[in-house]
């Protein structure tokens, strides 16, 4: 086991296989929004689902919207268990404290470095104080 200690942007707890996108992706268009699943057809993890997944990416791209689409999949409860970003997302952190708000559920979102987010694999736990066991 490793641990890491992460950036805490939104609080909370997690533990799920990680999911790791290789390239940035738009929530809005990138993610259907009912299932989860990826269906940018261009991405390199199209078909896959980010559902009860931990999430790990460099950012997002593309339409402030997303925020919108990470609200709607966790008040389906298909939306992911949490997430870790390279760099400081202000969409996906909106719909992360949009969707807790709302009372769909906390999903914890946390910063690494790049090394970082390339090492992880397997199953992710995300602390409450931003500490990374996979």
């Amino acid at each position: 086991m490793t641990v890491l200690s992460s950036r805490v942007l939104i609080e909370g707890e997690a533990r799920a296989p990680l999911l790791k996108l290789e390239s940035d992706i738009s929530f809005w268009g990138g993610v259907d929004p009912v299932t989860g699943v990826v269906i940018d057809n261009r991405h390199p993890q199209s078909g896959e689902c980010v559902d009860g997944k931990v999430l790990a990416m460099n950012r997002s791209i593309g339409s402030s919207s997303g925020s919108a689409i990470l609200l709607e999949l966790m008040r389906l409860g298909r939306g992911p268990a949490g997430i870790i970003l390279v760099e400081p997302d202000f969409i996906v952190t909106l719909g992360a404290v949009v969707a807790r708000e709302m009372g769909f559920g906390p999903i914890p979102v946390v910063q690494v470095g790049a090394k970082d987010l390339h090492d992880l694999c397997g199953v992710v736990t995300i602390s409450r104080v931003g500490a990374i066991d996979y």
